[in-house]
C-alpha cells in the first residue's frame, strides 16, 4: 500500500501519522495494491466545533473512494473516516459482486424482463431551463444568487455548456467540455 499523509495548519506527529496508518491498513485486506492519500487539516474558524478534520482519496483499480471527516479530535475523525471508506469498500465490492452474478443469470436465462427493482438509482426530480450565454465570472455570481453548488451555462467565449461549482476550499471550479 503507498500511504501519503499531509497535513494541512498543522504539523502532523508520528503518532498520529502510525496511527493513520494503522487504521487505515486494514482497508489493504479488501483492496489490491490501493495509493492512500491522506490530508489532515485543522479549521481555523473559531466558530467551528469539529476543527480536527481528516480527508482521504483512496485510489484503487476500481472507482475512486474519497471520504472527510470532522470532529474535535483528530483520532476520532480517523475513525470516522475509516469506517465511512470500509462502508465505501464494501458496497464497491458487492456491487461488483451482484453486477456479475446478474449478468451470469441474464446470459444463463434465454431472456430477462426488466425489473425496476434491478435499478439502483433513481432519478426524483427532472428540471429544465434555458441556458444563459454568460462569462465564467457572470456564472459565478449567477451560482451565488441562486445558492446552489453548481450553475450550468452556454460559455460566452466558446458556445460549449460548461459548469462553475462551489469547492469545499471556498473557491470556484469550472468544468467546460473538450
Amino acid at each position: 500500500m503507498q500511504f501519503h499523509v499531509r497535513g494541512r495548519n498543522l504539523e502532523v506527529s508520528d503518532a498520529i501519522r502510525s496511527y493513520a496508518e494503522e487504521k487505515l491498513g486494514k482497508l489493504e485486506r479488501q483492496l489490491t495494491d490501493p495509493r492512500v492519500e491522506l490530508e489532515l487539516m485543522l479549521e481555523k474558524n473559531p466558530s467551528i466545533a469539529d476543527n480536527q478534520v481528516a480527508e482521504a482519496t483512496i485510489w484503487t483499480s476500481g472507482p475512486v473512494l474519497r471520504a472527510r471527516e470532522a470532529s474535535s479530535d483528530m483520532r476520532a475523525s480517523i475513525d470516522q473516516l475509516v469506517e465511512k471508506l470500509e462502508r465505501q469498500v464494501t458496497r464497491y465490492r458487492t456491487r461488483g459482486r451482484d453486477r456479475r452474478r446478474r449478468a451470469a443469470r441474464a446470459n444463463a436465462a434465454t431472456e430477462t424482463p426488466f425489473a425496476a427493482e434491478d435499478l439502483e438509482l433513481e432519478i426524483v426530480k427532472t428540471k429544465q431551463f434555458a441556458l444563459e450565454s454568460l462569462t465564467p465570472e457572470e456564472a459565478v455570481q449567477q451560482l451565488e444568487l441562486v445558492g446552489h453548488d453548481f450553475f450550468v451555462f452556454r460559455s460566452d467565449d466558446s458556445e460549449t455548456v460548461s459548469v462553475v461549482y462551489r469547492r469545499r476550499d471556498g473557491g470556484y471550479g469550472l468544468i467546460e467540455p473538450q
